[in-house]
């Protein structure tokens, strides 16, 4: 079914000139419970996997097999993604425990090219130990292209030479720029990370290079406030089953890749809202 995120509320580019610069698309995912297949793009879902290739392992862990977390084909998400060179699925795993490197999971994001993948592993191994919440109930997804303003990716100055605005506008219509009006919440792809507490920007340790957004994953699809205006139109009367994943009190994961450097090397961030 497609989901369709109603228009802001307010024209925000007119309200709020100073933010057009910084605009950017976003792939909203809306994850929703199902049973799809490695040939589609999904949340928990099978991976499209080479039977000979090795699954990923987690070595903190003894070898502990990852699990499968996302699966994204280019086709579903045209444009608002650089997929490297010649590959056309990007595929991101994680090991289902906590780490010492960093807080909750470590992602590892692989790029594809679906053609390249003549016999596909049919059962991946499970690991024996696992933090339910750190594993995605299987979903299809619903990709939506969306418009996003920065929020808490906002240069301190600009943001201190609007808010007296912000706090007019919110006045006057009820409708608050950081909750209603710029960011996307739930699992995304591009855009800007859906924070939680206060950003922490990634810079790549090679090039030294502000890296990109690539994918956002959070606890939620939002919560009741920002729900006001973000809830998809097909969602507004119904009960939604979504990835059932948890960070923290409510937090995310954020995925970021260094667009510069030719082998693209990443790094994530985390928060606990």
């Amino acid at each position: 079914m497609t989901r369709r995120t109603p228009p802001r509320p307010v024209d925000v580019e007119r309200l709020f000139p100073e933010v057009v610069r910084f605009k950017k698309d976003a792939v909203r995912l809306h994850p929703r419970a199902g049973d799809p297949t490695y040939r589609e793009s999904s949340i928990g879902g099978p991976l499209l996997w080479p039977a000979r290739e090795p699954w990923p392992v987690c070595a903190e862990h003894g070898g502990a097999p990852m699990v499968a977390v996302a699966q994204i084909y280019r086709g579903d998400v045209p444009d608002v993604v650089a997929f490297p060179e010649g590959c056309d699925v990007l595929q991101v795993l994680w090991c289902p425990r906590r780490h010492h490197d960093g807080p909750w999971v470590v992602p590892r994001i692989h790029w594809r090219a679906a053609a390249d993948v003549r016999q596909v592993l049919a059962a991946p191994p499970l690991p024996a130990q696992r933090r339910e919440n750190y594993v995605p109930r299987p979903c299809v997804v619903h990709p939506e292209r969306v418009t996003e303003y920065p929020s808490w990716d906002l240069d301190d100055t600009i943001w201190d030479a609007l808010e007296g605005r912000f706090a007019q506008v919110e006045k006057e219509t009820g409708w608050d720029y950081q909750y209603h009006l710029s960011t996307a919440p739930g699992t995304k792809l591009g855009g800007f990370p859906g924070w939680g507490q206060d950003p922490q920007p990634a810079s790549c340790t090679r090039c030294g290079r502000p890296m990109e957004h690539l994918l956002t994953f959070e606890s939620a699809e939002g919560d009741a406030e920002s729900a006001r205006a973000w809830t998809p139109v097909e969602d507004r009367e119904a009960h939604v089953e979504h990835a059932g994943m948890r960070f923290g009190d409510m937090g995310g994961v954020y995925l970021f890749e260094c667009l510069t450097c030719p082998d693209r090397p990443n790094t994530h961030r985390v928060d606990c809202a």
